[in-house]
């Protein structure tokens, strides 16, 4: 039975599949997300470009059968990719201009089966809508430094939480990874969900 890997090293991902029943080994892929051939694509096709090429980076680095999970999310608004802010005055910049917005939240998906040489890779996208907030609050969040390191410089399970008052479509998929999208990549594999969870 192939393995479930996670290439990465986000802990609401692995804690998206835990809290599901499944047994995810991490290995952190170390894909590059910033350079000129990434950023040069629209928000939409640059997610799953990195999903796959996180993908497919860690399916070199093991010899074992495994169903290998790559993801990246960013955050779209007004077709420009929020991705990680990094540094205090990007999170303050975004926060100031998702602030009693809506953008959409897009999460690039690729499932390798080693075993069965089938790649699965398509995008699920949310609808997030974001509270006015005023500078005070905008300026503590930022000081929590949650947002410096999440896709769109905000979390839906976390401290973000107070200032988004609705989402259309699929929370896991702003989470990290759309769970619903992973059992039906399973079932084109082959895999019932009750033999997805019993994999090591």
């Amino acid at each position: 039975m192939p393995r479930i890997v996670l290439a990465s090293q986000s802990t609401s991902r692995k804690r998206l599949l835990v809290d599901a029943g499944l047994s995810p080994t991490i290995i952190v892929s170390n894909v590059d997300e910033e350079t000129d051939f990434f950023n040069a694509m629209s928000p939409e096709d640059m997610v799953i470009a990195l999903a796959i090429s996180k993908a497919h980076t860690v399916r070199e680095l093991i010899d074992y059968p495994a169903i290998i999970i790559g993801c990246d999310s960013t955050f779209d608004v007004d077709g420009i990719s929020f991705g990680k802010p990094g540094t205090p005055a990007v999170a303050l910049e975004r926060a100031r201009a998702i602030s009693g917005r809506s953008g959409l939240l897009h999460t690039g998906h690729c499932i390798i089966d080693t075993e069965k040489g089938i790649e699965i890779a398509d995008r699920v996208t949310t609808k997030v809508t974001f509270s006015t907030m005023t500078d005070e609050e905008i300026q503590d969040y930022i000081d929590s430094e949650e947002p410096l390191h999440v896709a769109g410089g905000f979390t839906l399970d976390g401290f973000g939480s107070p200032f988004i008052p609705s989402i259309e479509g699929d929370y896991t998929n702003v989470v990290g990874i759309s769970m619903p999208f992973l059992r039906s990549a399973m079932k084109q594999l082959g895999y019932t969900w009750p033999q997805v969870k019993e994999m090591p």
